[in-house]
């Protein structure tokens, strides 16, 4: 075989490099890594191979030491951290064979096909025919997904579509090793699925609820052997999003939870334990990060110019089109639960809600949200800048203009500031936990590393200066998380806290 040396120069190609460069800063936005990477291939057919080698090393050195580099090797660490964290629990994990899963809408049928992937026998209640038969047809639909995606063959998705079984009620529910509920976000409804189950299943199978937001303490109140009793909070679509959140209740055993994250192991999903609070680590993250959105609406800004500004941060979308892709009916349904418009120490923003009471607009579904979906590109949403336009005016607020940059600092501080707070109140257990959870579940860009990351990037003082001039501007939306005045005061970083707990 000749050596590598002596083989003739590749043929330069202009196009295909620029084609590859176009769908890099496209699917890459944002990053240095790919573009540089392309760089050398492009080298590669005008330098002798001695030269081209030199480039490349030369190219690694740089990249290695900048601030990319750094947040993609904390991301890195930060994941085996988290898959070590079954082993640190005092009993081991179960090993579950068999599972229940109570509803079969979009998020239970992925659960339910996730479960079925990893060879666990999978039951799915429905609550009557018509719904079995919809619960049937979403989880066909993901088999022949696959097929259509090249994962399974026509004949391995008929044996998957008859291995689920599908029933309504609990008559005649197997033994199952776990049971997963995956019903509407309403605490009476999944109260009562728990009071089922527990009727219906031995008192050692382990009852998961996968609650967005609702208090899992309250939902297993009076629920024999409570310490079988978490949150599994999988994301959507369940059976490819990487993250789930294990929900610690107050009564969760060791047991319990090693055989959580065992369960995750198997689905190779990046797990993150969560103590309780509205929303656990991200959806409470989520909620702060939208508020601050939604003041600078009022402020000044528009929705189309914040998305802009976060994705060229690099999000994977901004939070208006994330609204619009969820429903912002869904959105709505939790601002009334908590009541917002009457909890005094929050600025309430009533655009989001006035969307949806006055102007009828839900959404993607609806084909009308933030934004208008038609055939082509979504475009700025008809009557919403009136309307954010009205808010301010009706509040007193004179409009101003924001910088993109103006934007991007004040929404990632956002995060940061409530991630300094769940991380104080032992919600989650390391910083870097949060940074997983906003990066896997999210769309935080894995080369920036996660907020908690970015934080400590921006220094923590430079931070803490940054939150008391936005207090000082709106004492009721900002002040500086007592976390962070610690950490200063003890001349300590974040990722101090991680090696702590490491």
């Amino acid at each position: 075989m000749r050596p590598a040396c002596a083989r003739p120069d590749p043929a330069p190609d202009p196009d295909a490099i620029a084609a590859a460069r176009a769908k890099a800063a496209k699917r890459a936005r944002g990053q240095t890594a790919p573009l540089a990477a392309l760089d050398l291939v492009a080298e590669s057919a005008t330098l002798p191979l001695n030269n081209g080698l030199a480039r490349e090393r030369a190219m690694f050195l740089e990249l290695r030491k900048q601030p990319q580099a750094r947040a993609l090797r904390h991301l890195f660490f930060a994941e085996r951290a988290a898959q070590a964290r079954a082993k640190r629990f005092a009993a081991p994990p179960r090993e579950l064979r068999s599972a229940v899963v109570v509803g079969g809408g979009t998020m239970g049928a992925g659960i339910a096909y996730a479960l079925d992937g990893i060879g666990i026998a999978v039951t799915l209640v429905e609550t009557g025919e018509e719904a079995a038969a919809r619960a049937r047809q979403n989880i066909a639909g993901l088999f022949d997904a696959a097929v259509a995606r090249g994962k399974a063959s026509a004949k391995q998705a008929a044996a998957g579509k008859a291995r689920i079984t599908v029933v309504t009620g609990y008559g005649d529910l197997p033994p199952a090793d776990i049971a997963i509920e995956a019903v509407f976000e309403d605490l009476s409804v999944k109260r009562e699925v728990f009071c089922a189950l527990a009727d219906a299943l031995p008192d050692t199978a382990i009852l998961a609820t996968n609650t967005s937001y609702l208090d899992v303490n309250r939902i297993f109140e009076g629920i024999a052997a409570p310490e079988r009793c978490l949150g599994l909070h999988f994301f959507s679509p369940a059976h490819l999003m990487k993250l789930l959140e294990v929900i610690r209740a107050d009564t969760s055993s060791e047991a319990t939870l090693a055989s959580a994250f065992g369960l995750a192991a198997r689905l190779r999903k990046v797990a993150v334990e969560a103590g309780v609070c509205d929303g656990f680590i991200g959806n409470r993250i989520l909620t702060r990060y939208r508020q601050v959105c939604d003041v600078m609406l009022i402020e000044g800004a528009l929705p189309w110019q914040v998305d802009a500004a976060l994705t060229g941060f690099g999000m994977a979308m901004g939070p208006y089109a994330v609204q619009d892709l969820s429903g912002l009916d869904i959105a709505y349904a939790n601002r009334q639960r908590k009541n917002l418009r009457e909890t005094p120490d929050i600025r309430y923003i009533p655009i989001a809600d006035r969307m949806v009471e006055e102007l009828k607009r839900l959404g993607r579904k609806t084909g009308a949200g933030w934004y208008d979906y038609g055939d082509g590109a979504p475009e700025p949403g008809a009557g919403v800048a009136d309307l954010v336009a009205a808010c301010s005016h009706e509040a007193g607020i004179p409009r101003r203009a924001f910088t993109d940059e103006d934007i991007r600092e004040r929404a990632i501080t956002a995060m940061i500031d409530e991630g300094l707070r769940v991380l104080d109140e032992g919600i989650a257990r390391r910083p870097a936990d949060i940074d997983l959870v906003l990066v896997h579940g999210y769309g935080f860009p894995r080369w920036r590393g996660g907020p908690m990351h970015v934080a400590d990037a921006i220094g923590l003082p430079a931070l803490q200066d940054r939150i008391e001039s936005y207090a000082a501007a709106d004492p009721l939306s900002w002040s500086v998380p007592p976390l962070l005045t610690r950490l200063i005061a003890d001349g300590r970083s974040l990722a101090d806290l991680d090696q702590e707990e490491t």
